[in-house]
């Protein structure tokens, strides 16, 4: 390994790109002072990541660049470039030739790169280490050095020789253990102590988690016993109805049979009933002649009687006197009846107003009912119709925002295409500039040369450009990963909060559901319409005011839990409902009765019957519960309320309640109240609406990252490309420069060329410029259309959520239902009250009409019975012409009797003769209609069982029907898998106790129902025995205890990594003193070798300033120099010393080599004696090594293998000239 070559641009003195190409062996380089050859030893340890500037001999590192002089400007920034040979490969790199480069601009940036790729600073420091090189620059003499080798003390010629044997790296690794390891330890710290923290949670959360598990097995249990009892209520249901349905169809052949039979008796009835029409005309005939001719007999004999009788009165002479009521008792009573009229009548109207009231009352709620019925109706088509909209809408955003994203997509295609047509013409502008500056100045070489480097700068400064362009779309990269990493965790944080929400909502639904007890079969009673008056649970019926349902959850305590009822007389009912189905406990909060006097408030207490809202129902009663708590910040100011008003009760809004004779608090347990769970699953459930909304979001940022990052990686690629385009630029620029240099020598043979080449560049730029104008031109349009679309998605995206709004509102004003319900409700307590206002009207009517015209008809008696009397007078003297005239008449009757009694007789035989016919056909019809009503009698019950049986039926497949919802709703489990798991048919498997203390298994059992139901029962009374359980307690336990063994595992992990870094410390130090001990060993013993040749006939060495501690000990230097006893290093002359420092650097040298040494100047205090000796030395490294010397000496020049001159030129920039002096072998 060695240096091949090393190139300045604007680094110091060196403003022109100067290449100084070395070779194995002794390379010198000499000039006069000021000339800038120490720059190039500068040059060296700068490209090998030097960071002194004052090591640079400067203030700051930017003095490094080439500062101007009168006739040059200065530069923007320094470059040096080390080419190493790597053919052993003593480099840890997979290249036979490595070349080392350090950019700097003025702005302070720095650049490295090895072989042309960007790296770090460290990253050429560990590639030069290996080899020997460390930070310290060992292999680099500069001038003043030897001097501060010798002052630097013990510990400075320490380091020498520790770099020189490559310890550094050693030293590194242990210091990086020790920051590891403090580090770790306040890491130990606090994993021990959350380990001790969670230690002390466990074992009461576990006790939590122990009672949580026997609820869960209680649970299943239970769960099982009422899987087993419903799936037999189903196959009995099922039974039933089968054989329900085949008997069914035996009573259906039977009424057929029926129907058959009454047909035919039905037909011989309306037989007789034909007959019975035809002869009933010939029966009725002989009737009417049998009564007519009865009739006028006697009507003749009335004749004849009334005739004696009136010739019988008319011949006593007498007429009677007719006694009728008095007119004038018969006109009092017509007026009294005729009041009693008014009375009615006056009724009736009253009547018929309700009547008319009711109908007109009635007649609005229907209309109304109608109204709401067209207005659900309307709300229902609303509906639809918005939510078609709604869907349009939807459509049109996504269709918007689809545009959009290509837009987007587009603008970034038309500005990577407007960035690269601006990146040719400047290119191009470039070229064409630097062309036409080469054709119009004064052809001469060094003008040539200069305007050939000016256009390689320019290129230079092209790719300069398009690198400092790939970093910031590099950037954007990261932040757009680093962006879509956090994304994807946020949306898996969302998702797994949703997760945990939903399986906490569903552990305190569980929780409630087995908190029921009494209060559910209460709850089912007054669903299903077996016991009425049923509230609701007291918790469901609150509304607390947030941040009260902790103080409120106390003060209620146990009531909390209660069913609510409505009245004392439900209460009686549901506790007997209670024990009669042997459903548990449960509490009642009674409502309906009176409300009690309430106590005196006092000023400024806050009430908790105040943060409480309840329905109507049971405010009384919860007020009477409520009304003197009162809600307090502490207990301290508990304890002063009820020391001031004993009669109250203070709670916490923690929850802790202190009364007069009565306090109750302490620490939060694991299990909360009824009335606070619940609010714990509302907001849990506020919660899981919001975590499933951060959710989408999340979910759209994590899209929006990803096409972000697609986006950042596109442009970075987009930049990559132009910076390869610059790079490719930058290397035709220095093809172009070569090409300059051979264009001198034939510049006017190819001037029509370059002329046309000039044309050629200007049309290029022209063609670019005009290229980006275009781009530019359709990027602003494209821009133009992406705002429009935005502005149109943003619009149509507002729209659609006014809209989603105020269809929500819309929907739910449509879905209420509660107005026609109410209004249908009426309308039928109104029908009952026409109806009712109906009868009271007809009753009226009738009784008006029972009494109507009874006092006309008195005063007309009243007036007859006057007319009569008068009318009495004139019948007297018309009964004596009667006598007279009843005497003849009788004679004639008698003898007209006679006729007609012959023909009577005949009328009699015909009339009887007809009536035996109809006596025998009504008896048949008699017997067939009997048998026709039997038979109906009997077809009506069979179609009645039919409707029963079907009705029956109807009612037993809705208890099917409702069995298999509540399997699905409360168990999730299909029929006939429940059925086929569960039935009465499949052996009960032993429960989780069965079998404890036996050395058999438990086996199956058949399946009794009495027995499973008792199960049910002993599991419910085993799930009320353990009380409240914390149903998260699993769940934390679980996590709780993962977490422990988690932080024991990160324990144990720290403490072996503690235990590793310790061994890596110890092997570390081993290696360290080893190494080290080896490389002063050999040091030392070169040292005393070198320093006899340096100083003949003196005495040098070596020691170790604390010999038993070879991590620390420091390195002392002893010289004598031939005939001088002294001691002190300072006492000897400048030569001397710097010898001695030579003789310590040559030993370190020879001890452990390096491929190359660079000394300037080491030389300038020696005589030419002392200057032999060291070429002597020289010669001897030089087997081993590179040499670089900086030197003013003939002798060191003479034994050098090449030279290299450096001078300075009148402008101020250093020109080098070199000079190989001998051929290789």
């Amino acid at each position: 390994m060695y240096l091949k070559s090393l190139t300045l641009r604007g680094f110091k003195s060196f403003a022109s790109s100067t290449t100084l190409k070395f070779e194995p062996g002794i390379t010198a380089v000499v000039g006069p002072n000021g000339s800038g050859k120490s720059n190039v030893v500068d040059a060296l340890a700068w490209v090998m990541g030097e960071q002194g500037a004052k090591s640079l001999r400067g203030g700051k590192m930017e003095d490094v660049i080439f500062a101007g002089t009168a006739n040059r400007a200065p530069l923007g920034r320094a470059e040096v470039v080390l080419t190493i040979d790597n053919a052993d490969g003593a480099l840890p790199i997979d290249y036979t030739e490595v070349t080392i480069s350090r950019l700097m601009f003025r702005s302070g940036s720095s650049e490295y790169a090895i072989n042309g790729d960007s790296c770090r600073l460290l990253d050429i420091q560990e590639l030069l280490s290996d080899s020997g090189i460390g930070r310290e620059m060992h292999v680099i003499i500069g001038q003043g050095q030897l001097d501060r080798v010798l002052h630097s003390g013990p510990e400075g010629r320490r380091a020498v020789i520790e770099e020189a044997a490559g310890v550094l790296k050693h030293r590194k690794r242990k210091e990086k253990a020790l920051r590891k390891l403090d580090a770790m330890q306040g890491n130990l710290t606090r994993v021990q102590d959350l380990t001790g923290e969670l230690r002390r949670r466990l074992k009461p959360l576990g006790k939590q988690a122990e009672i949580a598990r026997k609820a869960a097995v209680i649970q299943a249990d239970l769960r099982d016993a009422r899987l087993r009892l419903l799936a037999d209520d189903l196959v009995t249901l099922r039974t039933k109805l089968e054989q329900e349905a085949a008997d069914e169809a035996q009573i259906r052949e039977r009424r057929t049979e029926t129907e058959r039979a009454l047909a035919q008796a039905q037909e011989r009835e309306e037989a007789l009933e034909a007959e019975e029409a035809v002869a009933a005309p010939k029966l009725k005939q002989a009737q009417d002649t049998w009564y007519r001719l009865s009739a006028l007999q006697e009507r003749l004999r009335g004749v004849a009687d009334l005739a004696a009788e009136r010739h019988r009165n008319a011949a006593e002479a007498r007429e009677d006197e007719r006694r009728g009521r008095d007119p004038e008792d018969m006109e009092r009573e017509a007026a009294e009846i005729r009041e009693q009229e008014e009375t009615l009548r006056a009724a009736l109207d009253e009547a018929q107003d309700r009547l008319a009231d009711a109908v007109q009352e009635r007649t609005g709620v229907e209309e109304a009912l109608a109204g709401e019925e067209r207005r659900l109706q309307a709300a229902a088509r609303a509906a639809a119709d918005r939510r078609e909209e709604l869907a349009r809408l939807r459509g049109r955003v996504e269709a918007l925002r689809s545009k959009a994203a290509a837009g987007r997509s587009e603008i970034g295609r038309l500005v990577e295409a407007r960035d690269e047509a601006e990146r040719r013409a400047e290119t191009a502008r470039a070229e064409f500039e630097a062309f036409e500056a080469e054709v119009v100045e004064d052809p001469e070489l060094a003008a040539e040369h200069e305007a050939a480097q000016e256009a390689l700068a320019t290129a230079k400064d092209a790719a300069e450009r398009a690198r400092d362009g790939v970093a910031g779309p590099r950037g954007a990269v990261k932040e757009a990963r680093q962006a879509v990493a956090a994304a994807r965790g946020a949306d898996q944080a969302a998702q797994k909060k949703v997760a945990a929400l939903q399986a906490r909502i569903e552990a305190l639904n569980l929780t409630l559901s087995a908190a029921a007890d009494g209060g559910e079969a209460l709850l089912e009673a007054g669903s299903d319409g077996s016991l009425d008056g049923v509230l609701g649970t007291v918790a469901s019926l609150l509304t607390v005011r947030p941040g009260y349902e902790t103080a409120v959850a106390a003060a209620l305590g146990n009531a909390a839990e209660a069913v609510a009822v409505g009245s004392l007389d439900t209460a009686e009912a549901a506790l007997a409902l209670l024990r009669s189905r042997d459903a548990g406990r449960a509490g009642l909060l009674v409502g309906g009765g009176p409300n009690g006097d309430a106590p005196a408030r006092i000023d400024g207490v806050d009430y908790a019957v105040d943060a409480v809202t309840v329905p109507d129902g049971v405010r009384h009663a919860l007020a009477h519960l409520l009304r003197d708590v009162a809600v307090v910040d502490d207990v301290a100011a508990a304890a002063a309320l009820v020391r001031r008003a004993p009669a109250l009760r203070a709670v916490t809004r923690d929850g802790e309640l202190v009364g007069a004779h009565w306090a109750q608090g302490g620490a939060a347990g694991g299990a909360q109240g009824l009335l606070e769970m619940r609010t714990t699953l509302d907001r849990a459930a506020e919660d899981l609406a919001a975590a499933e909304t951060a959710a989408e979001t999340a979910a759209d940022g994590l899209a929006a990252a990803a096409e972000a990052e697609q986006s950042a990686q596109s442009a970075l690629e987009a930049a990559e490309a132009a910076a390869s385009e610059a790079q490719t630029g930058v290397n035709r620029a220095q093809s172009d420069l070569d090409r300059v240099r051979a264009r001198v020598r034939e510049f006017e043979a190819r001037a029509a060329q370059e002329a046309k080449r000039a044309a050629r560049l200007e049309a290029d730029v022209r063609a670019a410029r005009g290229e980006a104008e275009r781009l530019t031109k359709s990027l602003d349009a494209a821009n133009e259309s992406l705002e429009q679309d935005v502005r149109a998605a943003d619009d149509l995206a507002l729209r659609l959520a006014e809209a989603e709004e105020a269809a929500d509102v819309a929907d739910e004003a449509g879905d209420d239902t509660e107005a026609r319900d109410e209004l249908n409700a009426r309308v039928q307590e109104l029908r009952s009250a026409e109806m009712e206002a109906r009868l009271s009207v007809r009753t009226a009517e009738e009784r008006v009409q029972a009494i109507a015209g009874r006092a006309d008809a008195l005063e007309r008696g009243a007036r007859r019975e006057r007319e009569e009397r008068a009318r009495a007078a004139e019948r007297r003297a018309r009964r004596e012409m009667q006598a007279r005239v009843a005497q003849a008449v009788l004679a004639g009757a008698r003898a007209a009797l006679g006729r007609i009694e012959l023909s009577l007789a005949a009328a009699v035989r015909r009339r009887e003769a007809a009536e035996e016919a109809r006596a025998a056909r009504e008896a048949e019809l008699k017997v067939v209609r009997n048998q026709v009503r039997e038979l109906s009698a009997t077809l009506e019950r069979l179609v009645n069982v039919v409707h029963g049986n079907e009705v029956a039926r109807a009612e037993q497949r809705l208890r099917l029907e409702q069995l298999e919802q509540r399997a699905m709703d409360e168990f999730g489990l299909e029929v006939d898998a429940l059925v086929g798991e569960y039935g009465p048919d499949v052996p009960v498997p032993p429960g989780p106790d069965a079998g404890e203390g036996d050395r058999e298994p438990a086996r199956p059992v058949p399946y009794d129902r009495a027995v499973q139901e008792k199960r049910a029962k002993t599991a419910e009374r085993q799930l009320n025995q353990l009380g409240k359980v914390n149903p998260l307690a699993l769940e934390e336990f679980a996590a709780l205890e993962e977490r422990h063994a988690f932080l024991n595992s990160q324990l144990e992990d720290l403490k072996k990594t503690q235990r590793e870094l310790l061994g890596l410390v110890k092997e570390v130090d081993e290696r360290v003193q080893q190494v080290f001990g080896a490389a002063y060993a050999d040091t030392a013993r070169e040292f005393e070798r070198i320093f006899a040749r340096l100083f003949p006939g003196g005495e040098g060495s070596l020691s170790l300033t604390e010999p038993e501690d070879m991590l620390a000990t420091g390195v002392e230097v002893a010289a004598r120099p031939p005939g001088k006893k002294v001691k002190r290093l300072s006492l000897l002359s400048g030569g001397e010393r710097s010898l001695v420092a030579i003789a310590f650097l040559v030993a370190v040298f020879k001890a452990r080599p390096s491929p190359f040494y660079v000394l300037d100047e080491v030389e300038a205090a020696l005589d030419d004696t002392n200057t032999q000796r060291l070429i002597t030395v020289f010669e001897e490294l030089r087997e081993s090594s590179q040499l670089i010397i900086i030197t003013h000496q003939k002798r060191t020049m003479e034994g050098a293998d090449a030279l290299y001159g450096v001078s300075m030129r009148g402008d101020g920039v250093t020109q080098v000239v070199s000079q190989r002096l001998r051929e290789d072998d």
